[in-house]
């Protein structure tokens, strides 16, 4: 099990469109356990394997809140079939995206078709928190952020805040 460093903007990979996982063996058993070690170990609920420079359709996600006991998924060449018209709206963030929170209206049920990690062809109809973690997860896949739900403005502000921040790793923020 290894943590891997997880890439911000304005990194380019994070624009890449993502490729199919073609065979699922050994190397891809262990991307999904560094995933989730990556996920658990920077205290989010979802990742996917671009964010960790890995262009491959694999993400992982665990919506269970602290006191309950883990839930773990793992959606290999994750594929949304259907989306329902009601809509809800939460605060996203983004590993990805350090320190910023956007407001997202997304629908509310989605339904995705994808592999398990024993290789086994599922469906899967999410709600509420899980739809919205799936949906944003698989946007990654397909080079999408939440930033880009923003106008050129604001997102240009937030990429421009978070490369300076880069730039000086030491500064505490309060």
């Amino acid at each position: 099990m290894t943590i891997k460093e997880i890439i911000t903007v304005p990194n380019e990979m994070l624009k890449k469109v993502s490729e199919p996982i073609e065979k699922f063996g050994i190397n891809e058993k262990k991307l999904i356990t560094d995933l989730f070690e990556t996920m658990y170990h920077f205290n989010g609920i979802g990742l996917a394997a671009i964010q960790v420079g890995i262009p491959k359709r694999v993400l992982v996600v665990d919506v269970s809140n602290k006191d309950e006991k883990k839930k773990p998924m793992a959606l290999i060449n994750p594929v949304i079939k259907k989306l329902s018209n009601d809509t809800s709206v939460y605060e996203e963030g983004c590993l990805s995206i350090p320190e910023t929170f956007i407001e997202i209206e997304r629908p509310k049920i989605c339904e995705v078709e994808y592999i398990d990690e024993k290789g086994l062809k599922k469906n899967l109809k999410c709600d509420g928190l899980l739809s919205t973690c799936v949906q944003h997860e698989i946007n990654h896949l397909d080079g999408r952020l939440i930033i880009d739900h923003l106008s050129k403005l604001k997102k240009d502000f937030i990429i421009k805040k978070i490369s300076k921040i880069k730039k000086n790793p030491d500064r505490i923020v309060v």
